[in-house]
């Protein structure tokens, strides 16, 4: 699989996983920039739960960075008519395997307050760590806070 094949599927996930109101999806050019640096890594999840060989088969992905010994987890998502598989935290614990090879001992991830995505990031491990105020901004300007989790990584 090529690096275009896995941003077009990434695109075709995000696309339909993320809602516009909350002005989280990256467009083309962000996810493919963000390749430019070696340390940015993808995985992409079938329906089954597997580590899809072929893009056509992504229902999920995860892009995430790494940063000395921290791995930062950049966008998370599940198209919606595969959530409630359990495949998002399944999706995690492929990229926390993949960091601790990597070298990092620590994960992190910012989300926005009011995301129902937070119950799948505690069941993955991931404790609360910090909060910026007044972070976000949806499309009709509201404003919300962003929550910093973390999570140990221990083989």
């Amino acid at each position: 699989m090529t690096q275009e094949d896995t941003i077009d599927a990434i695109m075709r996930v995000m696309n339909r996983a993320f809602d516009p109101y909350w002005r989280e999806a990256w467009n083309r050019r962000q996810v493919s920039d963000s390749f430019a640096l070696p340390t940015t890594h993808a995985l992409l999840i079938d329906a089954e739960g597997n580590i899809a060989r072929q893009p056509a088969d992504a229902v999920g992905f995860v892009m995430s960075r790494l940063v000395l010994d921290e791995e930062e987890l950049l966008l998370v998502a599940i198209a919606p008519e595969y959530r409630g598989r359990q495949l998002g935290k399944r999706l995690i614990e492929y990229s926390a395997t993949a960091a601790r090879d990597r070298g990092a001992t620590q994960m992190f991830l910012e989300m926005r307050a009011n995301n129902p995505a937070e119950r799948i990031y505690r069941a993955a491990g991931f404790a609360r760590i910090g909060m910026r105020k007044d972070y976000y901004r949806t499309a009709d300007g509201q404003k919300l806070d962003a929550i910093t989790f973390g999570r140990k990584l221990t083989n």
